[in-house]
């Protein structure tokens, strides 16, 4: 019966990855698109059970990548960190994260037959399906980020994710490696509680603490008693070196000393990036040669701090999706002595309809440096408005531009940029699609 059932199986699965690389085909053919989901969608009609019969067939293991900042990042780098030694990788490169996306990717990797021959699959999740697909994927390591607030309307708070997050992994196999962000107070006290192995990552470097908690923050109280945190500095929004008075509950242990890792990119988020990527390569068995020879040689993934020369300027494209992460994108520009900045606001589904977050960001420190500051997107009044209250007095030096289309507003934005300097765009995630279809004539999604 067992012998049927898995036959039955075979020709299903078989049918359904058929199918699925004829959407594709037709998909790019059409230049419809990069079919990063249909496919998936439409396979998974065929059979239900293709995420499982996929990922149990890749033939070391599955890495998960769940969190709201970072994802895309940290799972190139463990790409290319895993290929560079030999290994044939399949993932989501595109960062379609949710279910249908992820289907997609696993079939992209298998042939006609439904045969995935892959070493490793490295999954980057959204955060609010984790606990959908950890069974069917059984990852043999699960790298958690961070957790922000991060579209309020789809997600709720980050309290919520969390303990969805710690009760179904706790019931995964015993050899599942989990590694969370020691810096995160709620994903310290997550790993704490698991009964699987666990290694943390995180930074000790007060040097970088800010000079006080910013606006956009999250988790200050212990998620064991509830008790104000109390911390030795922050790196960003909660995340740094804390204890709790009520109850001891402290910060975990990091397995890599984080001052003698060299990072990919600008901005300290991408440290982050590196040492959960790095310390996943460790476990893996990946030679630390390799893995710093990598960092060194990065190159960013699509519009996260991403460097393009278009009409002989150079220009940086820095996600900003939400408060922590564009109040991290705003360090690096304020950090810069670039004086022109291109700011676009969506609201559509990947972006969240809730863009109140804006009113979180401290866009005051941009304000404050004074240059030029271009606005577009779906919601460009929104972020007009928010800028105009960042001024301490209507006579600041900030050249602040309205302008509804996107296209205008990059060629403005460009327009005002000295050769010798760089343009920063700070757009949400729709609109980073966007802009680097305008700067590049091509679609990601």
């Amino acid at each position: 019966m067992g012998n049927k059932i898995q036959f039955i199986d075979r020709l299903r699965l078989g049918f359904a990855v058929s199918v699925a690389k004829s959407v594709t085909f037709i998909v790019r053919s059409l230049r419809l698109g990069a079919a990063s989901v249909l496919p998936g969608s439409i396979a998974r009609r065929i059979e239900p059970r293709i995420l499982e019969l996929l990922s149990q067939q890749v033939k070391n293991g599955v890495i998960l990548i769940a969190g709201t900042n970072g994802k895309t990042t940290t799972a190139l780098l463990l790409c290319t960190i895993l290929e560079r030694k030999g290994y044939r990788v399949t993932h989501n490169s595109t960062g379609a994260n949710l279910e249908n996306g992820l289907m997609t990717a696993l079939l992209e990797s298998t042939n006609l037959l439904g045969t995935l021959n892959t070493d490793y699959a490295i999954l980057e999740v959204d955060e609010n399906i984790v606990p959908r697909v950890l069974k069917p994927l059984q990852p043999r390591i699960i790298l958690c980020l961070n957790l922000f607030r991060d579209q309020l309307d789809r997600y709720g708070e980050v309290d919520t994710i969390s303990k969805r997050w710690t009760k179904v992994i706790s019931t995964l196999p015993a050899e599942t490696v989990v590694i969370p962000n020691a810096d995160d107070p709620t994903l310290s006290n997550l790993g704490q509680q698991l009964p699987q192995r666990v290694l943390f990552f995180g930074l000790n470097e007060p040097a970088n603490y800010l000079e006080a908690i910013p606006h956009a923050v999250d988790s200050i109280y212990c998620p064991k008693c509830g008790h104000s945190l109390d911390y030795k500095g922050v790196y960003l929004s909660h995340l740094g070196d804390f204890t709790c008075p009520q109850c001891g509950f402290t910060k975990s242990k990091p397995t890599l000393k984080s001052s003698e890792w060299s990072q990919i990119l600008v901005g300290l988020y991408n440290k982050y990036n590196t040492l959960a990527a790095a310390t996943a390569a460790i476990e893996l068995g990946v030679d630390e040669a390799t893995i710093r020879d990598t960092i060194n040689n990065f190159q960013a993934a699509f519009g996260r701090a991403e460097d393009l020369v278009i009409n002989g300027k150079r220009v940086r494209i820095l996600l900003s999706k939400n408060p922590v992460g564009t109040n991290e994108t705003i360090r690096v520009v304020t950090q810069s002595t670039d004086k022109t900045t291109l700011l676009v606001l969506n609201d559509r589904t990947p972006d969240g309809t809730d863009v109140s977050w804006i009113w979180d960001v401290d866009t005051e420190k941009l304000v404050e440096r004074g240059g030029t500051l271009v606005v577009s997107g779906d919601r460009v009044y929104d972020m007009a408005l928010r800028l105009r209250y960042s001024q301490k007095s209507p006579e600041s030096s900030i050249n602040l531009i309205v302008e509804e289309d996107l296209r205008q507003a990059i060629a403005t934005a460009l327009e005002h940029t000295p050769e010798n300097e760089t343009l920063h765009i700070l757009p949400t995630y729709s609109a980073m699609l966007e802009v680097r279809e305008v700067l590049t004539g091509r679609k990601i999604l």
